[in-house]
């Protein structure tokens, strides 16, 4: 039996974790075996500069935390060592950057993850991993309603050099 100091930080825990899954809009919970301390280094400093939190987290405080949410399904795919990658306001990035870790390794694997509450399988993630990132979607987005208007001052000063070369070709004749 625990005592009430463990048991007490378990249920810290457990609040936390329920409170940072429950503030993010997606999230990727993985295995992460068979990782190097270099490539755990790198992967969580990739994370890290998009703002995504990684934890390693155990199964049973994971499956409290999630427990009499829309995201209690997950408890199926916990087993063995276990992350959760979540992030507050980017849908892509956790998904972008754990599946290309995922693809040049072996045995790190995608298990499951989550987009505004719901459970998502991985053909969702992978499909999600493929989008690109808000920036640049969103310079996209500009470039669109940008073209038009361009296109339409171009032809607006094309007109313009037109009607001033007009005379001077009169005034030359």
């Amino acid at each position: 039996m625990p005592s009430e100091k463990v048991l007490e930080q378990k249920k810290q825990i457990v609040a936390e974790l329920s409170e940072v899954i429950s503030n993010a809009c997606s999230g990727i919970i993985v295995d992460y075996k068979g990782i190097t301390v270099a490539e755990d280094t790198k992967l969580r400093a990739d994370l890290r500069a998009a703002n995504v939190k990684y934890a390693v987290v155990k199964n049973t405080l994971l499956n409290l935390a999630v427990k009499g949410t829309s995201l209690e399904g997950v408890s199926e795919f916990l087993s063995g060592t276990t992350a959760i990658a979540t992030s507050e306001d980017d849908y892509v990035a956790p998904a972008r950057i754990l599946n290309k870790f995922a693809e040049s390794s072996n045995t790190f694997t995608i298990k499951t993850g989550f987009l505004d509450g719901e459970i998502i399988d991985n053909d969702k993630i992978k499909s999600l991993a493929k989008l690109p990132s808000r920036e640049v979607l969103l310079a996209t987005v500009c470039n669109v309603f940008n073209a038009p208007i361009a296109s339409f001052a171009r032809a607006i000063q094309a007109i313009v050099d037109k009607q001033g070369e007009a005379p001077a070709a009169e005034a030359e004749a």
